[in-house]
This record gives C-alpha cells, sequence and structure tokens, in this order.
C-alpha cells in the first residue's frame, strides 16, 4: 500500500523526521490497515516504509528509509538496541534498564524496559500491537536471556486490559531490583505503573552518591519514595515524601523496608502538594534539599494542575520552605515544554523571589532511553539542580 505525503512534508521525512501527523499526508485513509506501509513523495518516488496508527501523538511512524520492514530488519533493530546497552548489561549494581526506546531504536510506538530477568511491553497503538507476534519472535532471538515478560497496553481499547503476561515465566512479587546499588520493589503486572521511572536512574544516582548527605529532604509527588531511598542510601538525616495516592504511602515503605532502612526515621504524608506547602509554612518547617517531580498533568478534587501552567507556582512555594543555601531538584517529563522554556519559567517564579540562584547541574534522558537526532521532543526528561541563596 502507498501513501503520499504532502509537498510541504516531504523535506522532513526526508531528513529522518519519523513522526506522522494527519495533516502530512494528501489523503488519510479511512481505517489503518495493520500492514506496513510505503510513503512516497509527490513524484512517486519511495521515501519510506511505515506504519499508520491512532495514538496520543501523531497517527504513525516511518521506520526503514531504505526499504521494507521484515524480521531481518526487525531482528537488527533488536540486536543494535542491545549493543547500544551493553554497560548496563554488564553493570552489577543496576538490573532495569530500558532496552528498547522507541523512535530512539528505530520503531516507534514501542517500548520496552528490562526488570533483571524479565521484560515489559508498552504497546502505544494498535497497528504495532496487530504486529505483536512477528515482534516477539525478534526480540527472543535477540534476548533470549529474557524467562518472562508482560506488556501494557497504553492506547485506547474496550476489549483489552491495561496489563497482563506477555509470555514465559511468572515474575514474582515484588521482583526486587537493583539500581546505583539501591533495591526497588517492584510490580510488573499491577496496571500501568511498575513502582519506579527507569529515567531518573542518573537523578537517584546524585543522591545516592551523597549529594543530599546529612541533610534533610523534601519529596514531592514521591509516588513510592524511589528519591525518598535514594537519598536515605546516600545518607540524608531525614525524607518526607508527600504524594496523594493513599497507595503512596504502603508502596514507599515497603521501597525502605527491601533496603533494611527504618520507616521510624522516615516521614511519609499522604497529602496534596499545594496543601502541605501550606501546612509546611504554617509549622516553620523548612528543609535542605526538595525534590520537584510532578506529573505533567494531573487532576485532583480541588483543582487541575499542568507543568505549563503552574510549574512556577510550585517553585515559588518550595522557596518559602527551603533552608538558605538549600537545594531545588527541579524536574518535568513535560514532552512540549523545551529545556530553554522550562529553565525560562523556573527563572521568572525565582526572580519573583527574589532569592539568588545557581543553576549547579543539568539532566536529560540517559543513555539507556535513546533518543533520535531528528525527533527532539522525544528527549522529553529535563533536571535542574538549583541551589537557592535567601
Amino acid at each position: 500500500m502507498n501513501i503520499t505525503v504532502t509537498k510541504k512534508s516531504e523535506k522532513k521525512f526526508k531528513g529522518r523526521y519519523p513522526l506522522i501527523q494527519k495533516e502530512d499526508l494528501i489523503t488519510t485513509p479511512k481505517s489503518f490497515s495493520d500492514e506496513w506501509v510505503t510513503f512516497i513523495d509527490s513524484k512517486g518516488q519511495f521515501i519510506a516504509t511505515g506504519y499508520l496508527g491512532e495514538q496520543n501523538k501523531g497517527i504513525g511512524w516511518l521506520v526503514n528509509w531504505q526499504g521494507n520492514v521484515d524480521a531481518d530488519f526487525l531482528g537488527n533493530l533488536f540486536l543494535k538496541a542491545k549493543s547500544h546497552r551493553v554497560a548496563y548489561e554488564q553493570d552489577e549494581s543496576t538490573s532495569a534498564y530500558r532496552v528498547f526506546n522507541g523512535e530512539g531504536d528505530g520503531l516507534g510506538g514501542l517500548i520496552i524496559d528490562r526488570y533483571d530477568d524479565f521484560a515489559v511491553f508498552s504497546w502505544y497503538n494498535e497497528t504495532l500491537y496487530q504486529k505483536k507476534a512477528e515482534i516477539i519472535r525478534a526480540f527472543k532471538a535477540s534476548f533470549p536471556e529474557i524467562k518472562g515478560a508482560y506488556e501494557k497496553v497504553r492506547f485506547a481499547t474496550k476489549f483489552l486490559p491495561e496489563s497482563q503476561k506477555l509470555f514465559g515465566d511468572d515474575a514474582p512479587e515484588p521482583l526486587l531490583v537493583v539500581e546505583n546499588g539501591v533495591t526497588y520493589a517492584t510490580y510488573l503486572n499491577d496496571g500501568l505503573m511498575t513502582g519506579i521511572f527507569l529515567d531518573q536512574k542518573e537523578v537517584r544516582g546524585r543522591l545516592v552518591d551523597g549529594i543530599a548527605a546529612g541533610k534533610t529532604v523534601l519529596n514531592m509527588f514521591s509516588y513510592t519514595g524511589a528519591f525518598s531511598v535514594a537519598s536515605a542510601m546516600g545518607g540524608s538525616s531525614t525524607t518526607t515524601s508527600v504524594d496523594l495516592a493513599k497507595r503512596s504511602l504502603p508502596k514507599t515503605k515497603e521501597q525502605f523496608e527491601v533496603n533494611h532502612l527504618a520507616v521510624t526515621d522516615q516521614k511519609i504524608v499522604v497529602m496534596d502538594v499545594f496543601d502541605y506547602f501550606k501546612y509546611a509554612v504554617r509549622k516553620q518547617l523548612s528543609y535542605d534539599v526538595i525534590v520537584l517531580d510532578p506529573p505533567s498533568f494531573a487532576r485532583n478534587k480541588k483543582k487541575v494542575f499542568s507543568v505549563a501552567k503552574n510549574y512556577g507556582d510550585l517553585v515559588k512555594d518550595s522557596v518559602d520552605i527551603l533552608s538558605d543555601k538549600g537545594l531545588l531538584i527541579a524536574s518535568t517529563n513535560a514532552a512540549n515544554i523545551s529545556l530553554e522554556k522550562y529553565k525560562k519559567m523556573i527563572v521568572a517564579a525565582l526572580e519573583e523571589k527574589q532569592v539568588n540562584y545557581r543553576f549547579k547541574e543539568t539532566y536529560q534522558l540517559p543513555s539507556d532511553f535513546k533518543t533520535n537526532k531528528h525527533f527532539e521532543e522525544g528527549n522529553y526528561l529535563k533536571v535542574f539542580f538549583i541551589e537557592i541563596e535567601k
């Protein structure tokens, strides 16, 4: 099947930009075929092979600019992806990392994470999901050491569970993995989340290395407390983890326990983050290190939060309860905000608070989250370490 792209879009696609939008096609098919599709220019010349599929961004991906997509092509993608991560494979202090990162590894719409001897596949559209059998065959040939796998369905469907076993052995519950020498309890078949966001490994690594040693740490939007555990393992005097989700309390306790850390030395609070800021001001609490890593969009009964509109408010609230010469670890995974724009938002909030500040360290995605140089929005993670002097 041939599909013609618009004259306007030819240049970017020939330049290896992979994501297809509706407006890039002369005509959009009423229904998407589950076959690989040949994309051609206005003169009928081949541009690339790819596919169309409804997903949360775009309507498909270009995959191979050299020819067809077949078993050999997929096998080579997986072998290349594996060779890119040899350092992780050989690192005994880290057993959880990304082995295949969508368009960064050459196939947009599919992500595969490794948790010790198990894999977790995330499917972002139905078209690739229909090709599951051939993709798994190619994966197994390249990763024979994987004992079992689970899958997460991250596209809209009424017929599939969001998480289920894919093949092989059952993973233990919890499955204990290590990262930077710290143990984390993960659950591979408990909804879309596993208990840890693997893209933050380098930031947690800095905490494990002792950047917060002897300091009090406040971890906002703490989820399962991974930043708190990393801080405690790096010698922080105490941590406070705040999250609105009730399950964050038992999940965070478990992360401390699997590292043989006394939970009584840590505080775990189930509360709205903005309410906690007010509470901390009332109680005259202050912290040496504050970690701000909100979801890019969240809604509770009282308000809607989005990084684009409300991140500055979080920064200003943090300044009010940060010790003098305290460290703010500001993080976002919002792909629609560039690094420069994100920095400007933070600077505007700090200027408003009339404090002195110094941007000390910057992190983006670690090397296992391989990105595509032609697709900048794929490098979504942005983390700044900022020293603030009042």
